[in-house]
């Protein structure tokens, strides 16, 4: 627990949860949406975290977790969403790219070149309907976004994702200890080699990442 003293309270009940959306465990999903509500996590913050598990999850998994939310949160759908509209289209794309910079900092340029070569459609979904539309959306921060993600491609083990975004949330303004506090919410819900990787990759990122200047 000490290490995830490194994490506020609410930061640390929206990680957990993050992590239970990515497992994909009803029950489980159901004691953490009890446990962010005790804790009081800003109900924006939920509701961003499960539009942005879409990404990273899938639509399987968030919609189930969206309606873990709903039954046992007591918090109902607003009635209309106005960052959706696609007449935003163009200024999804705008802040797509400034986050995206943010988040691979001098990778930026060579995620886009590598991401257009599988497919140029490929590129700007992720541009502007993943960064721009979601991740850049008001209501919750960048930073906790992006420790969010790291815990959920932790807990997927999708390797190449979590060393992007574990650089991305010290890109974002994480401090290590709180990644560090990130991974142990995550260690006692993987497998031993899976978390023995997670280990090693964080090992590299930590002791490679330096600042952007």
């Amino acid at each position: 627990m000490a290490k995830q003293d490194s994490l506020d309270l609410q930061t640390r009940e929206l990680v957990r949860f993050a992590a239970a959306i990515a497992q994909g465990d009803e029950p489980d999903i159901r004691e953490r949406v009890r446990a962010v509500r005790l804790a009081q996590v800003p109900v924006v913050w939920a509701e961003e975290l499960l539009l942005q598990s879409i990404l990273m999850c899938g639509y399987p998994r968030a919609l189930v977790a969206m309606g873990v939310w709903r039954k046992f949160s007591g918090v109902k759908a607003p009635p209309l969403d106005a960052e959706a509209s696609y007449e935003a289209h163009s200024e999804w794309t705008k802040r797509g790219e400034a986050t995206c910079a943010i988040i691979y900092g001098d990778n930026y340029r060579k995620l886009r070149d590598n991401v257009r070569a599988l497919h140029p459609a490929v590129d700007e979904w992720m541009i502007a309907e993943g960064y721009g539309r979601t991740l850049s959306r008001p209501g919750l921060d960048l930073m906790r976004r992006e420790l969010c993600t790291v815990a959920q491609t932790a807990i997927l083990e999708t390797e190449r994702q979590l060393h992007s975004h574990l650089r991305g949330a010290l890109n974002a303004g994480a401090d290590p200890m709180q990644v560090d506090a990130v991974l142990s919410v995550v260690n006692p819900m993987i497998s031993f080699d899976a978390w023995r990787k997670v280990k090693e990759l964080w090992r590299s990122v930590r002791d490679g990442w330096t600042p952007e200047t």
